[in-house]
């Protein structure tokens, strides 16, 4: 699998900009807002140095890194969950992505336009917050409802989903991703279906300007981020040149330090595959060596589902080599020699790394 990035915000912000600079296309980016009406869509291939490590050992013909999906979505602005601007259409789209990257304005430039009027990261991201959080209570609220009328029919099935979503409802009636109300896994696995937006995980792109006296207070940005369990990533405002800021040294937020097309890129995937938790694993072999993303604690059966349907439903077992150990002794063949190889079944669980061979029946 791979996981989808969803680029969000305010109009005019600079979403698509970044999109262009991370995927080497060529969406429209101009100065006005609601520049971007259809979403854009970018494939990014994740680099990732062990592929390169393990093709050498196996001479492998060809070399398939993961990927990110990456959204630019069109800008929304304040009552978009009642369709303003461009409203609920552009939510829903939100709804698809697995992680938000949730792009601020934090510059002053009169000849770039804000849709308004004045500089204020803090009010700017409010805004769109705000917005999910409403969209996420009529969500919930519908479907509260609608879960009432089927109440005699499911009871035990209802009774469960509605606990949830009254204690979903109380959190987003106070204003508060859902992402903070400490829901378990079976519990998120039950209202999946829904795909709230403020449970799924943020990372604050904040825009900046090489001249500092350009740039308006941005640790207040780490703050909120720190409180609503996101995290910050700084880029200067030119950013389409491919660089990131490197002369600020506070550890209030994180400042990458290389250009964006790599850095940027790869920051985000660890942060992604951090927030997300998900690992990477490796099949390897002359054909090709590849790359492939599952959920941290599922059972491997389930992992490898990404490959093909079939290795799923015809799992037999797997035989597994860490990564440390195939590049220790060389490869698969005397990793086997030595006892490294080892033999997993249907519930062992994927370790980042793990290079495996799957036996499965037809």
């Amino acid at each position: 699998m791979s996981f989808k990035c969803g680029l969000v915000g305010l109009p005019n912000v600079g979403k698509s900009t970044i999109f262009n600079s991370l995927t080497n296309l060529n969406a429209l980016a101009e100065n006005f807002p609601f520049c971007t009406i259809k979403p854009n869509v970018g494939i990014i291939l994740v680099s990732d140095n062990r592929l390169n490590i393990i093709s050498n050992i196996v001479n492998s013909n060809c070399i398939i890194p993961t990927y990110i999906e990456l959204v630019d979505i069109a800008g929304l602005v304040q009552g978009a969950h009642k369709g303003e601007g461009l409203g609920n259409k552009f939510l829903s789209h939100i709804r698809q992505t697995d992680l938000i990257i949730h792009v601020v304005r934090g510059f002053k430039n009169d000849r770039i336009i804000h849709i308004y009027g004045r500089i204020n990261p803090i009010d700017d991201i409010e805004i769109i917050n705000l917005e999910l959080t409403l969209s996420d209570f009529e969500i919930c609220k519908n479907r509260i409802n609608k879960l009432k009328k089927d109440h005699l029919l499911r009871k035990i099935i209802v009774d469960q989903e509605l606990e949830i979503l009254y204690r979903c409802l109380s959190c987003l009636q106070k204003n508060k991703f859902l992402k903070l109300l400490d829901l378990t896994i079976e519990e998120i696995f039950v209202i999946d279906h829904l795909k709230f937006i403020t449970l799924k995980p943020m990372i604050y792109v904040v825009n900046v300007s090489r001249n500092s006296h350009n740039n308006v207070c941005i640790e207040n940005i780490y703050d909120l981020s720190k409180k609503q369990n996101a995290s910050v990533l700084v880029v200067f405002m030119d950013f389409f040149r491919g660089n990131f800021a490197k002369n600020d040294k506070s550890e209030k937020f994180k400042v990458l330090e290389s250009d964006l097309e790599e850095s940027g890129l790869s920051s985000i995937a660890a942060l992604g595959h951090k927030l997300l938790k998900l690992k990477t694993f490796f099949t390897a072999g002359k054909k090709e060596v590849r790359a492939w993303t599952t959920i941290s604690g599922i059972e491997i059966f389930k992992s490898v589902r990404c490959i093909h349907t079939d290795l799923s439903k015809g799992f037999i077992r797997a035989q597994v080599i860490s990564y440390p150990d195939f590049i220790r002794y060389g490869g698969e063949k005397n990793s086997k020699k030595f006892g490294k190889m080892r033999i997993e079944g249907r519930q062992y669980h994927i370790h980042d790394g793990d290079i495996i061979h799957i036996l499965h029946k037809i």
